[in-house]
């Protein structure tokens, strides 16, 4: 066991000083560099999402309803000895007095009580530019406290009297932070808070106003979790409708789904240079073992034996691996702090500290990347026999052994998947290049068949001739060659696309030209007056929907509630009332991906494809709505795909007339506003029942989201292009000593250098066209399953690509040969002639 530790230091340190293992330490730090910096950033961001979970609620738990809090849930919180804070909010429209200009802004009104917020911290200022400071206290009875940006909207100021329905509050502080802000709609719409005491003095709360509720608990975990399932319980039984116990998950979608896909775009160029790491480790390790055949050789016939040589390569790489994981952690850490600062925002800049893992799976994935793929071919030299000293054609490498490789390709794509929490993104990813690798394979195999055949020695030129001779007469290195850089050309071109059209079709969810203007509650006699305001103000494109409240009450004839249905979202949506509307034609935006739209077909209605999949709907059920009391049969003639995040009037169901005869309805109106000071205020003031929302801060805010996530995707692609050169280059030089024999030998009957460097062009032109042909088609394949599958938008790949992809390839291929293969063509004649004949 000495002598191997002592052979291992010793080649070790000769190794690295001759460079044999600079692309080894290379591939495994780039690949550990890349998945530790996304490890960590998750990890720290997981920590601090649950150590902020109790603030982000205001409570340990959370009771949600549209109803107001049974005294039952009261008293049981009182009975366990929690403290207990309750809160509503509904959206209503503040105003500036006519002397002070009479503007009007649509707000989401939040009622406090003496205690709010349980957890977490209110942050208040007295001026709109102050920093914002803690404070226990809530509004006194006739203050409001407001979001700085309603000052200006309203053009009032701090001290001055805000109109809220029937009477004046006093603006007395500005909301810096509300811990419990939460998700939605209203989220985004300033917030006006003020004491519950002053709420009935306003006059909004009506018998039909929609009110959202919020009873915070706080207190011992044992009480708390008492409490939980208590309401648990309670809500099963069906005995509260409209109420759901809140979680973190539940209490705040909206940051958790924005970080989710920016870590899946994280994860899937992390994976992309995991995968080019492990084809580069594994084409350094054969070129490092064939580089040591000869000195395995002596070394038998110096009497070392076989298990001393396998040792003390396997300590070495033991070394190497440890060495470059420890390094590439290291850089992986220092990333991270790259990615909260481009999520600045989006993420809490005082996360807490990471834990372990990411070390331990860096360390892990670096040693299973040379163990897998490096070390089985640099085992074989302790197989090397004493006779190679003297015959130098036998004792070469051989392929690994199938057991082998099955182990260490499993133990890898086993990582893979761990890593990229997600198992749609890790399947495709893996499994796409799993089977593209086999592809690349079988069809660069036939391409050299085919290549040999169509060439004619007779007439074509004398240095395609023996380009095509060098590329067939080694068809194994010629196949293992063009599929190598097909998988480093796949995964870049994977990159370009993901660029220019995955995240292109992300930015056009919210186009330029969305519309940023939500006009709800337009009376059907305001209807024709209210359009022809729009389009007097230069508005020409609109939505235009008359907006009906149903609620789903049965299903083929049979009667539904929300117990018939274990998914939570399917008890909430039967539970609630639905945004019915109706149209003759189908909404441009939608798309029908079942069935068949018929305009003015009654009793038909469509229903949108991810409530019926959740409802497990299907074409032909007949749906039965109540709608103001009046029930309402209609069958699914068809589905619809909706893009959400368009911005536009979106529905679940519509019904396929122009006209629904005796039910009552509104309008709705989604457009983009122009340009004009005072519009919506005028629009107000025509129109004083409307409900005009203003979207232009939350497209503002989608877009900036948007901007910081590629930021940080683009600067872990770097990781990835870094790990594709090294791939390509790896590639290319792969057989440099081969190829040095062979020219030694043309060299020798009297081939020209010049005639030289046109093979060796035309070798690597034809191996890198063939090779980005190949990984262009494969990596549209894999970016629609990706598009499609994981991140849900829709492929626009042009179908030129697979021409980019071969003129790329032929590119990065003759510049990674000359970089490569430069010292080949350089060597003396008496040199390479002595070298071929070693």
């Amino acid at each position: 066991m000495n002598a191997s530790f002592r052979l291992g230091w010793r080649t070790l340190w000769r190794d690295l000083r001759a460079g044999e293992l600079r692309l080894l330490i290379v591939a495994v730090l780039l690949a550990v560099a890349a998945l530790t910096a996304v490890g960590f950033f998750a990890d720290r961001l997981k920590g601090g999402l649950q150590r902020d979970a109790r603030q982000l609620l205001g409570g340990d738990a959370v009771l949600a309803s549209d109803n107001p809090t049974p005294p039952a849930f009261v008293e049981k919180a009182k009975s366990l000895g929690l403290q207990a804070a309750g809160t509503y909010g509904f959206p209503t429209m503040a105003r500036a007095s006519d002397d002070q200009g009479g503007a009007s802004k649509l707000v989401a009104l939040k009622a406090v009580e003496a205690g709010y917020p349980l957890r977490g911290r209110l942050q208040t200022s007295v001026t709109a530019e102050g920093a914002g400071e803690p404070t226990r206290d809530i509004p006194a009875p006739g203050d409001v406290w407001i979001d700085a940006s309603l000052l200006e909207s309203l053009g009032l100021k701090v001290g001055d009297m805000m109109l809220l329905g029937d009477t004046q509050l006093k603006i007395a502080r500005i909301v810096v932070l509300e811990p419990d802000r939460g998700a939605g709609f209203m989220s985004f719409a300033p917030r006006v808070m003020l004491n519950q005491a002053d709420v009935a003095r306003t006059g909004l709360v009506q018998p039909a106003s929609r009110i959202s509720y919020r009873f915070a608990v706080a207190g011992d975990a044992a009480a708390v979790k008492s409490f939980s399932d208590f309401t648990d319980a309670t809500l099963k039984k069906g005995e509260l409708r409209g109420a759901r116990l809140d979680s973190f998950e539940t209490g705040r979608p909206e940051m958790r789904q924005t970080l989710d896909r920016a870590e899946k775009f994280l994860n899937l160029v992390a994976l992309l240079a995991a995968l080019l790491s492990a084809v580069a480790v594994a084409l350094a390790a054969r070129g490092f073992a064939a580089s040591h055949l000869d000195d395995c050789a002596m070394l038998r016939v110096l009497g070392q034996s076989q298990r001393t040589i396998a040792m003390a390569y396997a300590f070495e790489f033991l070394i190497i691996g440890l060495v470059a994981s420890g390094l590439g952690v290291a850089i992986g850490f220092g990333v991270h702090y790259v990615f909260v600062a481009l999520l600045a925002g989006l993420v809490d800049a005082s996360l807490p500290a990471a834990t372990l893992w990411p070390v331990a799976f860096g360390f892990g994935m670096g040693l299973t990347l040379l163990f897998a793929f490096g070390l089985p071919p640099v085992l074989q030299l302790a197989k090397v026999p004493p006779l190679r000293v003297i015959r130098r054609d036998v004792g070469g490498l051989k392929p690994a052994s199938i057991a082998v490789l099955t182990v260490g390709v499993l133990g890898f794509a086993a990582l893979l998947l761990a890593a990229s929490s997600d198992i749609k993104l890790g399947l495709i990813a893996v499994g796409g290049f799993a089977a593209a690798v086999a592809l690349f394979a079988a069809l660069s195999w036939l391409a050299v068949k085919v290549l040999r055949r169509s060439v004619n020695e007779t007439t074509a030129p004398r240095w395609l001739v023996l380009a095509t001779r060098q590329i067939s007469a080694r068809p194994v290195y010629a196949v293992v060659q063009v599929s190598a850089l097909a998988v480093g050309l796949l995964a870049l071109i994977l990159l370009v696309l993901l660029r220019t059209d995955l995240v292109s079709s992300w930015r056009k969810a919210t186009p330029p030209d969305a519309p940023n203007r939500f006009v709800i509650n337009v009376m059907p006699e305001q209807s024709d007056p209210f359009q022809k305001s729009l389009r007097d103000a230069g508005v020409s494109k609109f939505d235009w929907y008359p907006m009906i409240r149903g609620r789903l009450i049965a299903i083929n004839d049979k009667p539904i509630a929300p117990d018939d249905y274990a998914d939570d979202r399917a008890k909430r949506l039967v539970d609630r009332e639905f945004n019915l509307s109706n149209s003759a034609d189908a909404p441009a935006h939608n798309t029908i991906t079942s069935g068949r739209w018929t305009p003015d077909a009654k009793g038909e209605i469509s229903v949108e494809e991810g409530l019926a999949e959740t409802l497990g709907l299907k074409l032909g059920d007949t749906l039965r709505f109540d709608v103001g009391g009046i029930p309402s049969d209609a069958r699914i003639t068809s589905l619809r795909k909706v893009d959400w995040g368009s911005l536009h009037a979106n529905f679940f169901v519509m019904y396929t007339v122009a006209t629904l005869p005796d039910v009552p309805a509104t309008y709705l109106a989604a457009f983009r506003a122009p340009p004009v000071k005072g519009f919506d205020n005028a629009l107000v003031r025509s129109y004083p029942n409307i409900t005009n929302v203003d979207m232009s801060a939350t497209i503002a805010q989608v877009q900036r989201v948007l901007d910081q996530v590629i930021s940080a995707v683009e600067f872990l692609f770097g990781f990835t292009l870094a790990a594709g050169l090294v791939v390509l280059f790896a590639a290319v030089t792969a057989t440099r000593e081969e190829r040095a024999r062979e020219f030694a030998v043309m060299r020798a009957v009297g081939a020209r250098a010049s005639l030289l460097r046109q093979v060796q062009r035309a070798e690597l032109i034809g191996v890198g066209l063939l090779a980005g042909l190949l990984a262009s088609v494969v990596a549209s394949a894999i970016g629609w399953a990706l598009a499609r599958y994981v991140f849900e938008f829709t492929w626009t790949a042009s179908p030129l690509v697979p021409l980019g992809g071969a003129l790329t390839g032929a590119v990065l291929a003759l510049a990674a040969g000359w970089w490569g293969l430069r010292e080949v063509l350089r060597r003396p004649v008496v040199e390479t002639l002595r070298r071929a004949a070693e």
